[in-house]
């Protein structure tokens, strides 16, 4: 397995619970020393954070954030200075032109002779307010970096469009869950009752749950639905279901061995709104999935083989694909058996670290 000798430090605005398991499995890999750099969320954000990593060292930031919505800027004071502490070999940002405190840290990094690399979704179109300024922004940090990670193979082809060369693009699919072991358990090939769909994650407004439900209640025979998550759209969506399709079970968060019995439950899931990891942890479980289309992590993970992907907040496309898929279980298990090969053989969470390791390794050489 491949490993990194440098000294290496990755900066993130903030460390969502989820993320913590890919910053350690990083920290494994670069056993002369691995530090993360995080600060807390804005009030606003439904965000739940991990607080420690059991692999390197996670290192606080004084996050001050400027602005509310979208136009936010965040200054995260302390950053120079750690990197004065640590003397990192290379420095993975956030390539998010938000953070205000980033080009003293690059600045930093060269006049050490040091390479700094970006990570993030992609460069999509830019429109609203003060439109120049954050193209001008963005151009100008894209312009600092050494290499760059992209989430998806949309996105590379963003920085790609931006002006960034082929060969300092990497993709590093997006995942959550390792590479699936062993064998995909077997299911019964027609459906063992109605046929029970899932949707797992954090109950928030953009996840557009009063879609899914208005598409149960629009099909013939009743599906059984079965919500697994907590967030603060829960009293929200409670009362959505109870309008629209009240025969919808929340079970609340569930992790481990709990979620695992409720994606054997389930025959499909979907996910109506925003989101990415929950569909190849979905797809790992060998579920066939129906997935709004979003930042373009969508587009790597779901094919026409294991699944649909639908034009977002189309209740006309979802409530019609739902019918289709439900229409038969036989299909539905072949696609649950593709979807299982993806994440086993292509994308995951081991397969995301190494191309980490492997951009390293390529950009920032130990002398």
């Amino acid at each position: 397995m491949e490993s990194y000798s440098g000294k290496v430090v990755i900066q993130q605005r903030v460390l969502p619970s989820y993320r913590a398991s890919l910053f350690e499995e990083i920290a494994d890999r670069c056993p002369n020393g691995f530090s993360l750099f995080v600060g807390e969320p804005r009030e606003e954000e439904a965000i739940k954070t991990a607080t420690s990593l059991t692999s390197g060292r996670l290192v606080k930031a004084d996050n001050q954030h400027f602005f509310r919505g979208k136009y936010y800027f965040c200054k995260q004071k302390g950053f120079v200075e750690m990197l004065e502490d640590f003397q990192p070999d290379a420095l993975i940002i956030e390539a998010n032109p938000r953070n205000i405190s980033t080009p003293s840290a690059i600045n930093w990094m060269h006049a050490h002779g040091k390479k700094v690399s970006g990570w993030g979704l992609g460069a999509p179109p830019i429109n609203g307010l003060f439109t120049n300024f954050r193209k001008n922004r963005r151009q100008k940090l894209y312009a600092s970096l050494d290499s760059i990670v992209s989430y998806s193979q949309r996105g590379a082809d963003e920085y790609r469009s931006m002006g960034f060369p082929k060969n300092k693009i990497f993709v590093a699919y997006n995942a959550a869950a390792p590479a699936p072991k062993g064998s995909l358990p077997k299911k019964p090939i027609q459906f063992n009752g109605p046929p029970a769909i899932l949707f797992v994650g954090r109950l928030q407004s953009r996840k557009r749950l009063d879609l899914l439900f208005k598409a149960c209640a629009a099909q013939k025979d009743s599906p059984k639905l079965i919500i697994v998550g907590d967030g603060p759209a829960k009293t929200e969506a409670v009362a959505q279901a109870q309008a629209e399709y009240p025969a919808a079970i929340f079970v609340g968060a569930k992790h481990g061995k709990d979620l695992a019995e409720y994606y054997q439950q389930a025959d499909l899931f979907v996910l109506p709104g925003t989101g990415g990891l929950a569909i190849q942890q979905a797809m790992a479980n060998g579920l066939p999935v129906i997935v709004a289309q979003g930042d373009g992590t969508q587009d790597d993970l779901v094919r026409p083989e294991n699944g649909w992907l639908l034009p977002p907040n189309d209740l006309d496309s979802l409530t019609n694909t739902l019918s289709d898929a439900l229409s038969d279980a036989g299909r539905l298990r072949v696609m649950g058996k593709e979807s299982y090969r993806i994440t086993k053989e292509e994308i995951n969470l081991d397969k995301m670290v190494d191309v980490f390791i492997n951009m390293l390794n390529q950009t920032h050489k130990v002398k």
